[in-house]
């Protein structure tokens, strides 16, 4: 059985679609009471932002706030640090509970008995 879920959101506005379901995975992941760290790389680094995920759209989806105030409550959410330095993003800029890290925090996190990793 899967002791925790990594997830990887790589989309963002570009793909709202694929974003919604990752956000959504990994916030019902939270509440099913599964150990859950959450990824922000590519587009959807921009969620890291204070008042970023309240600009995100798309009919019939929960509203993507409520799934990432889920999962900072419940989870942990990162910042992938390259993404982070491309759009100009530092610690002092991401709301308070997420982390900026790199390819080696997420290889130990995936790299783990009991751990799977989701990408989207």
């Amino acid at each position: 059985m899967t002791n925790k879920v990594v997830i990887k959101v790589t989309a963002g506005a570009d793909a709202p679609e694929r974003c919604s379901q990752a956000f959504t995975v990994a916030a019902v992941a939270v509440a099913s009471g599964v150990d859950v760290s959450l990824w922000l790389t590519g587009e959807s680094a921009w969620f890291a932002l204070p008042g970023r995920a309240a600009e995100f759209e798309l009919p019939h989806s929960a509203p993507l706030p409520d799934l990432l105030d889920a999962v900072l409550a419940g989870g942990q959410v990162t910042l992938c640090t390259q993404c982070a330095a491309r759009r100009d993003i530092t610690e002092r800029d991401v709301m308070d509970g997420v982390r900026i890290a790199g390819a080696q925090v997420f290889v130990s996190e995936i790299a783990k008995d009991g751990v799977q990793a989701l990408v989207y």
